[in-house]
């Protein structure tokens, strides 16, 4: 996460010269700050780090800058939880003051050795500017909270040599074992012939690594690639699987992360040759390439929860505002709420849903059951607050007839989006819900769907439309897009949006495709913020039933 922030930081810098702000919180613009998504007290978080569940505690690392709102002095934030929800924040576990990390200590994992023995592996730029790897230890495994780490006194365990761009070597995974006792890792990389590169590394102790002569994969068509995830998912059912685990009936998952956003494949892993043979297409900059999310959700990391036996995925989300206001707030950055994540039906993708201890934070709840949405339809959900709620809604269809036509199956979901927004009328669609929806709706933000007729099937549209989210100025506002990969003659079509103050996450068709907004509305704010489900089409569409539940807030605290 280094080159991105670089240009990011610098127009900054220049616009603080030139406004001469201050740093200072603004309390006209806290109502952005989220009430049940992770973020610290204040100042600057991005990249998950680490994720782990280790003696009954679960702890989640971040990038983060204990100095201020803008990224720098990039240390690791330390936070603990019981559940997933309520956090303790700690101090942070790791701050750049070594030669081999002074210039920040970047993304990295950790990894339980034999003998319950946690370790971090971390990238560090060290005092030349070269990308390291580094390796840090509890000092004291019997602490529960595990508060300090200690660096390892043979750092830098890695260093980039020959053909490794000495920029492009970053983000070691969580290790896995082979049947051969020996630990592995992948680093992501661009080698400087230009290929983006998930190198392969070896361990029999989980501290001195040694090159595979070939990568685990790599490919000429895109970017370098980021913070690499690979893990096994099974083929009979939703649990999740330790990373190491290797057997019948599961596949493997690789993630990278490129061009802002997260891609990845699916495939068959040989752990005896190390080869990674793919069940579905290969990486390529296309917005029909499988994401974890469509929209603002980076540099993700995943970890086994043997508690609930589940794969548990966390993502950066970005800020969308103007980058002054990260001083006026005092603080910068989200975690995405964090998701179970399991193989689909088909086995041609993913599936994510929001961790099942969600459910304890929801306050009063409003059902609707069987409602006919004619065209131009728009329906108040009373008592619902339209920026901090979770939202449940499900759509049927039927007599599909005089559908838009598009021209091919593979279009492009984002540019379908843009120019088919909540405004523009179809035959079915736009039909969905509006969260931070002002009293006369100049401001609203819209998730829905629209249904087409492709060549050879029909194509389920899901956008999250941003385009009026907001009357401010200097903020993002964009439209994204997604397919659905189900029919909607036979099969319900179903949306979740977790609305969180300046946040909008959905999952439709039960988590098969997941958009994250970030929105800074002026007018739909706290009370004002009303829920309304739509249908603009010219259709009738069906609303099954109807779910949502006021949410409070989750507790997230120093640790004293």
């Amino acid at each position: 996460m280094v080159k991105e922030m670089a240009g990011w930081v610098l127009s900054f810098c220049i616009l603080l010269v030139v406004n001469g702000v201050g740093v200072h919180a603004s309390e006209d613009l806290q109502p952005y700050r989220t009430a049940f998504h992770f973020q610290p007290l204040k100042n600057w978080m991005n990249d998950p780090n680490g994720p782990m569940y280790f003696n009954g505690v679960y702890h989640l690392f971040y990038q983060y800058n204990p100095g201020g709102p803008l990224w720098g002095n990039i240390s690791w934030g330390h936070s603990i939880s019981h559940d997933l929800v309520n956090w303790f924040i700690l101090e942070p576990a790791l701050s750049p003051k070594e030669p081999y990390d002074i210039g920040g200590c970047f993304t990295g994992s950790s990894t339980i050795l034999h003998g319950s023995k946690p370790i971090i592996l971390y990238t560090a730029q060290d005092v030349d500017g070269a990308q390291v790897q580094n390796l840090a230890l509890p000092k004291n495994r019997s602490d529960p909270l595990l508060k300090d780490w200690i660096k390892w006194s043979g750092n830098p365990i890695l260093t980039p040599v020959n053909d490794i761009n000495t920029s492009q070597f970053r983000d070691p995974s969580t290790a896995w074992m082979g049947p051969d006792g020996k630990w592995r890792i992948v680093i992501g990389s661009e080698i400087i012939k230009g290929q983006a590169t998930a190198l392969l590394y070896y361990s029999t102790d989980g501290f001195n690594w040694t090159r595979s002569d070939k990568p685990l994969k790599f490919s000429r068509e895109t970017n370098m690639w980021e913070c690499p995830d690979f893990y096994p998912v099974s083929n009979t059912g939703k649990d999740g699987i330790d990373t190491s685990f290797q057997g019948n009936n599961t596949m493997h998952v690789l993630k990278v992360s490129f061009d802002s956003h997260d891609y990845y494949v699916i495939g068959m892993y040989d752990p005896q040759m190390d080869q990674f043979l793919l069940a579905t297409s290969d990486f390529n900059v296309s917005n029909t390439q499988l994401q974890y999310d469509y929209g603002r959700f980076y540099a993700s990391k995943s970890f086994y929860d043997g508690a609930k036996k589940r794969r548990v995925l966390w993502g950066w989300v970005n800020e969308g505002d103007n980058p002054s206001d990260a001083f006026k707030k005092g603080w910068s950055g989200l975690q995405s709420f964090p998701r179970s994540v399991w193989l689909s039906d088909t086995r041609k993708q993913l599936v994510q849903w929001p961790v099942e201890e969600i459910k304890k934070l929801r306050a009063k709840q409003v059902n609707m059951e069987s409602r006919e949405l004619k065209g131009g339809s728009l329906l108040e959900v009373p008592g619902i607050s339209g920026s901090q709620a979770d939202i449940e809604v499900v759509f049927s269809l039927s007599n599909l007839s005089d559908l838009e036509l598009i021209n091919s199956d593979m279009s492009d979901p984002q540019h379908l989006c843009d120019q088919k927004n909540v405004s523009t009328s179809g035959s079915y669609g736009p039909f969905g819900v509006l969260v931070f929806a002002s009293q006369n709706l100049t401001e609203q933000t819209a998730v829905f769907f629209r249904v087409f007729k492709g060549p050879n099937k029909f194509q389920v549209l899901m956008c999250s439309d941003q385009s009026r989210s907001s009357i401010a100025q200097g903020v993002d506002k964009s439209t994204y897009g997604a397919f659905l990969d189900l029919d909607p003659l036979h099969d319900k079509i179903s949306l979740r949006s977790l609305v969180d103050h300046s946040i909008v996450e959905s999952f439709g068709g039960e988590g098969l495709a997941c958009i994250t907004a970030r929105v800074y509305p002026k007018l739909a704010i706290h009370e004002h913020a009303k829920l309304y489900v739509f249908n603009n089409g010219t259709k009738s569409v069906t609303m099954l039933s109807l779910n949502a539940w006021n949410m409070n807030k989750a507790q997230i605290v120093p640790m004293d």
